[in-house]
C-alpha cells in the first residue's frame, strides 16, 4: 500500500506536481541528450536508483498460481535500500514482453522477470525478450555443461541421455539457449550464483535479468545476485531503507490531520508516513520509514503521544497481548 499521508503532503506542498514517472536511468539518459543512447555496459555497471519487477505467466492472471516471487523481491529490495519502483503481472505474450521488458530496460536500473523460461511451448520468455533487443538465441556452454552435471532425470524419463537427441533432451535445451550479445563480454551476461544450482541468470541489454517463475529457485537466484549488485548501490554498504511500526487504537480518520502534518514536516528529510487500517481489529498500524536511523528514532516518541499509540516490532503483536488480557 502507498502511503497516502506522504502522498498528500506532496500534493499539498507543490501546486505544480509532475505526475510523469521519470526514473534514476531516463534522468541519466535524458542528461546526456539521448534517451536510448546508453550501452548494455553502461547499464550493467551504473548505479541502481530504481527497480522493476515483471511476472510473466498465463497461470498467474487466471488464479491458478498465487505470485510470492514480486513480494519477495520488495523485501529483498527494501532490505538494500534499493527502491522498488513498478511491479508488472504479464501474459505468456509475446507482443506483451516485448513492450514491457523494453520500457522497463530504459526506465529503470535494475530490472527482474519472474517466469516462462522452462521447457516446454508455452515457455517464452527468452525467445521474446531476444526479440526485444535484437539478439539470436544461442546454447550457453557453460550452462549445458553445469545442466548435465548438476540436474538428474525425472523419475518418468528413466533412460533419458544426453547423447541422444530425443524430443525430451531437446525440450531440456530449451533452458539454456539464451538471448546472447556476441559483441558482448559472456560474464557480464550470464551469472550463476550459487555453485550447486545450474540454472543460469541471463542479463539482457546491460540491466534485464531473467529468472525462473518457480520460488524456490527464484529466492535462492535472487539473493545469489546479492554481492554484485551491492557495490552498485547508492548506499554500497547496503543497509537498506528502515521502517518503523507504531501500534495505535485510533480510527485513521481521528488521526489524519496530525499525520498530514506530519508527512508535511519530515517529507524533506526522505521520511515516507504510512497509515494502514486493520480491518477487524481493534488496533491500526502508522509507518515511519526512511534510511536515516537517527532521525527516524527522534519521531517515535511524538508520534506515539500524538496517535496515542506504541512501537511494536510486527504488525499484530498488541493484539495477542489484549486477547491474553482479556482472558484474564
Amino acid at each position: 500500500m502507498l502511503s497516502r499521508f506522504s502522498q498528500l503532503a506532496r500534493h499539498l506542498a507543490r501546486p505544480l506536481p509532475n505526475y510523469a514517472h521519470t526514473s534514476a536511468a531516463a534522468i541519466s539518459s535524458a542528461a546526456r541528450g539521448v534517451m536510448t543512447s546508453s550501452t548494455a555496459d553502461e547499464r550493467n555497471s551504473r548505479t541502481i536508483h530504481t527497480a522493476a519487477c515483471l511476472i510473466i505467466g498465463d497461470e498467474v492472471l487466471g488464479g491458478k498460481t498465487v505470485d510470492t516471487n514480486s513480494a519477495y523481491m520488495a523485501k529483498f529490495c527494501f532490505g538494500l535500500g534499493m527502491p522498488l519502483k513498478r511491479i508488472e503481472v504479464i501474459a505468456d505474450d509475446e507482443d506483451e514482453i516485448i513492450e514491457a521488458v523494453r520500457r522497463m530496460s530504459n526506465n529503470y536500473d535494475f530490472v527482474v522477470t519472474s517466469g516462462g523460461i522452462g521447457p516446454t511451448h508455452d515457455d517464452i520468455t527468452y525467445q521474446s525478450i531476444a526479440k526485444a533487443f535484437g539478439l539470436k538465441l544461442k546454447v550457453h556452454q557453460e550452462a549445458y555443461e553445469r545442466m548435465k552435471k548438476l540436474s538428474k532425470p525425472h523419475p518418468s524419463q528413466p533412460n533419458f541421455s544426453w547423447d541422444k537427441d530425443t524430443p525430451a533432451r531437446t525440450a531440456r535445451m530449451r533452458m539454456i539457449e539464451l538471448p546472447l550479445d556476441e559483441t558482448r563480454d559472456l560474464k557480464k551476461q550470464v551469472i550463476f550464483p550459487h555453485e550447486d544450482l545450474w540454472v543460469p541468470v541471463a542479463c539482457i541489454n546491460g540491466n534485464v535479468h531473467i529468472l525462473p517463475g518457480v520460488p524456490r529457485l527464484f529466492e535462492r537466484l535472487l539473493d545469489g545476485m546479492k554481492p554484485l549488485l551491492t557495490p552498485r548501490l547508492s548506499d554500497p554498504e547496503g543497509k537498506g531503507i528502515r521502517r518503523i511500526l507504531i501500534s495505535t487504537p485510533q480510527a485513521e480518520s481521528e488521526v489524519a490531520p496530525y499525520l498530514t502534518e506530519l508527512a508535511a514536516r519530515v517529507e524533506p528529510k526522505g521520511v515516507k508516513v504510512g497509515s494502514y487500517p486493520r480491518w477487524g481489529k481493534e488496533r491500526n498500524t502508522v509507518t515511519l520509514v526512511g534510511r536515516d536511523q537517527d532521525f527516524l528514532e527522534s519521531l517515535v516518541a511524538e508520534v506515539e503521544k500524538n496517535v496515542d499509540g506504541r512501537r511494536v516490532t510486527v504488525e499484530g503483536e498488541d493484539d495477542v497481548e489484549e486477547t491474553k488480557t482479556a482472558g484474564q
